[in-house]
């Protein structure tokens, strides 16, 4: 990164930070290495006179490769509808992320976290059991199919952020994780309660469903609703489905 001022996100507010994301300058920085598809180090330039920078990471739709079980030239719409579920649950799990043009065209650019990079799930998962719990149930909702211990990181505060969401939403069942520690268990009542205030945030012409609407099919949107009505019933964490329900690697 350049010898601009970067701003972690808590340093400040969200609509800044999507604002500067979506409208800012963007400059390209490098290209990100052992990645599936292409995905670049940017600079984000604040439009105004703050001279404020934001670092991000930008994953243009040209760049992505084709899968053979979701539609081409989703995932980067993908990323972004994670975004707008980990903020419509209150959690802010996944970093501020928005679709915009870019250098290499439109794609999904995310806030880039500062963090320890050596770390995975893990060996953060002790010491941070209600954050794991939480992201559990969040790729749940969203049907994860990718969900491996090196897509979580912890920042310089010790907060937990879970990344890398483009295989997400699909309408048929897809959820692959290595977190699988509390299948049986209760849900914590407080997550109960932001689970069910988003399945009503979810109902049909809601804010939420309207800006989900430009990301995802009719179809994912409604097998997202049917996940996630299941899961209030149930009050448990789900058992998981043998072998083909961890990803590999595992990190």
């Amino acid at each position: 990164m350049s010898d601009h001022e970067s701003e972690q996100p808590q340093a400040l507010e969200l609509a800044t930070i999507l604002q500067v994301l979506r409208d800012g300058r963007m400059e390209l920085q490098g290209l990100l290495p052992w990645s599936s598809n292409y995905t670049f180090l940017v600079e984000v330039h604040a439009d105004d006179q703050s001279e404020l920078v934001l670092g991000a990471v930008y994953k243009p739709q040209r760049g992505e490769n084709p899968l053979w079980d979701f539609p081409q030239g989703t995932l980067y719409k993908r990323e972004a509808a994670a975004f707008l579920i980990s903020h419509a649950l209150g959690w802010h799990l996944v970093p501020p992320t928005v679709t915009r043009e870019g250098p290499h065209g439109v794609g999904s650019v995310q806030l880039l976290i500062h963090a320890d990079y050596e770390q995975h799930f893990f060996t953060l998962k002790e010491g941070h059991e209600r954050e794991f719990q939480r992201m559990a149930l969040f790729d749940i909702v969203i049907n994860n199919a990718d969900r491996k211990g090196g897509h979580v990181l912890v920042d310089d505060d010790q907060r937990i952020w879970a990344i890398d969401h483009g295989i997400c939403f699909h309408d048929e069942y897809k959820l692959r994780t290595v977190i699988w520690d509390w299948v049986g268990q209760e849900i914590d009542e407080a997550d109960l309660a932001d689970l069910k205030q988003l399945n009503q945030n979810l109902e049909p012409e809601t804010s939420l469903t309207i800006a989900l609407n430009t990301m995802l099919y009719p179809r994912e949107i409604k097998a997202m609703r049917q996940r996630l009505s299941r899961l209030i019933s149930s009050g448990k964490f789900p058992a998981s489905y043998g072998q083909r329900s961890i990803p590999w690697p595992p990190v």
